[in-house]
């Protein structure tokens, strides 16, 4: 039974002007209206809303997106991209990771030695403010 884009935006934490921007963006397929013109969004969309949001949160862009769900649409068989795009995707959350993670090594150092770093850093600069 088709819910209302309040209800799906309930349904999947996704807000209703970001699901007219899917709409328009064609990331999900256009949605049936009622007589009304009351969108009515099925499941297959939900499924569709839910996958975008996951692909979000993971990084993938809305240009990478489009080109993802263009392949899965299409008729042909085209596992071998998608899998590359993903694949794309994963390598560039790994870079991500890895440079948080730095930084997050970085921030523990300077906590773990802050007596003997930070403080006399910061003595150091505060001098030369005053100097200045």
């Amino acid at each position: 039974m088709p819910i209302s884009i309040k209800e799906a935006s309930q349904k999947t934490q996704v807000s209703a002007s970001t699901i007219r921007y899917y709409e328009k963006e064609m990331l999900i397929p256009a949605i049936k209206r009622n007589e009304s013109g009351i969108r009515e969004i099925d499941e297959n969309i939900i499924g569709r809303i839910n996958f975008i949001k996951q692909m979000r949160a993971a990084g993938m862009t809305i240009e990478s997106l489009k080109s993802y769900i263009s392949l899965f649409d299409a008729q042909e068989d085209n596992t071998k991209r998608q899998l590359s795009l993903l694949e794309e995707q994963r390598e560039i959350m790994l870079e991500k990771r890895d440079d948080l993670q730095d930084a997050i090594d970085h921030l523990t150092y300077k906590i773990e030695n802050y007596d003997n770093h930070m403080r006399l850093t910061e003595e150091r600069l505060t001098q030369l403010e005053k100097e200045n």
